[in-house]
């Protein structure tokens, strides 16, 4: 069984409820979205078995992937959870929402881009919420998406740089709106991957 990787590196989750948990991310190749403020060339990738992958990440101290992508789930599946498992990680994936998410993930966050409506049926529960937010965008209908602890707005960035007007019209729904929080793209404001 194999994986077709666009990268692995071991850094700090860089948003979201995890910010600052150190991670192996393993990024996938290939998405069902094309979605224009993306900053991963997810097209690109090496096919690694599953003892390659390990053998590359055993070397980090830390016990936490993070799936990632492009879509995960579009290679992502239980048998390839269960190894890592067996292996002693816990396994975090985000996701856009649009696929079910294998069995076994200790952590799941959903970045939803569309068809809001349909997510809860695939994923009826997620452990947060995170939205990609440009000035203007409708603030989503919490009551059609699946089950959460954490809502969060995340301010969309020109790739390294922070568009203002996106962060002050999220703080201002989240002001309006409390039961949403912040998640800033942390890594890319200090600089690491």
């Amino acid at each position: 069984m194999s994986l077709i990787i666009n990268e692995i590196f071991y850094s700090l989750q860089g948003e979201g409820g995890r910010t600052g948990e150190a991670s192996v991310f393993i990024r996938l190749s290939k998405c069902n979205l094309a979605c224009s403020f993306c900053d991963t060339d997810f097209e690109f990738g090496k096919s690694m078995a599953l003892d390659e992958i390990y053998a590359e990440i055993s070397s980090y101290p830390c016990r936490w992937i993070i799936w990632t992508g492009g879509e995960p789930t579009l290679q992502l599946n239980e048998e390839i959870v269960a190894f890592f498992k067996d292996k002693g990680y816990r396994q975090a994936i985000e996701t856009n929402g649009t696929r079910r998410v294998p069995s076994g993930i200790d952590y799941i966050t959903c970045s939803p881009k569309q068809q809001f409506g349909k997510i809860r049926t695939l994923i009826p529960e997620v452990d947060e919420l995170r939205f990609p937010m440009a000035k203007g965008d409708p603030l989503p209908d919490v009551s059609v998406l699946p089950k959460t602890k954490r809502y969060l707005l995340s301010p969309i960035f020109d790739g390294l740089n922070v568009i203002q007007e996106n962060v002050d019209y999220c703080v201002e729904l989240i002001k309006q709106n409390p039961h949403w929080g912040l998640s800033l793209q942390v890594h890319k404001l200090i600089g690491i991957r």
